[in-house]
């Protein structure tokens, strides 16, 4: 499986408008070679280069689960068509980059499951990722890099 986005290449930087201070919408992302037999997908947005004052090992600004198995485009500005899960700020929808001390890495992580979850919308990260144990068929991760405006 792979995930890959037309606003940006693999480990390059994240363009401005997606982080949280301009547009905050999530960039394009395009979903290939998913394996047959999948039932649903999860998506993730994880900064682990958070800084410890923030008093979690991995800032999520994105949690999506449920996506249908067909989904192979999720557009700028996606209204999902899964169930959106609580983010680190608590949070249902994206939450664009916003390092507040230096760049930034932030991984976007696909998941293909054998069945769907059985949450309701609103459910923590933590929650889906016990509901993925033993569900995962294939995964995939696109990286970007994202800086503080005055850092770009």
């Amino acid at each position: 499986m792979r995930l890959t986005s037309p606003a940006f290449n693999d480990g390059e930087l994240i363009p401005e408008r997606y982080g949280r201070d301009f547009a905050n919408v999530n960039p394009p992302l395009t979903i290939d070679d998913v394996p047959s037999k999948v039932a649903s997908m999860v998506l993730f947005l994880e900064d682990p280069d958070v800084p410890p004052a923030a008093g979690v090992p991995v800032w999520d600004h994105w949690v999506v689960f449920n996506i249908p198995a067909d989904t192979r485009t999720i557009p700028e500005g996606w209204r999902t068509t899964g169930l959106r899960g609580k983010g680190t700020r608590g949070e249902l929808d994206y939450g664009g980059p916003r390092p507040p001390d230096r760049e930034h890495r932030y991984f976007f992580k696909l998941f293909a499951l054998d069945m769907m979850l059985d949450l309701a919308e609103g459910a923590t990260k933590q929650e889906v990722v016990d509901a993925m144990l033993g569900h995962v068929v294939d995964e995939a991760e696109l990286m970007g890099r994202f800086a503080p405006s005055g850092n770009r």
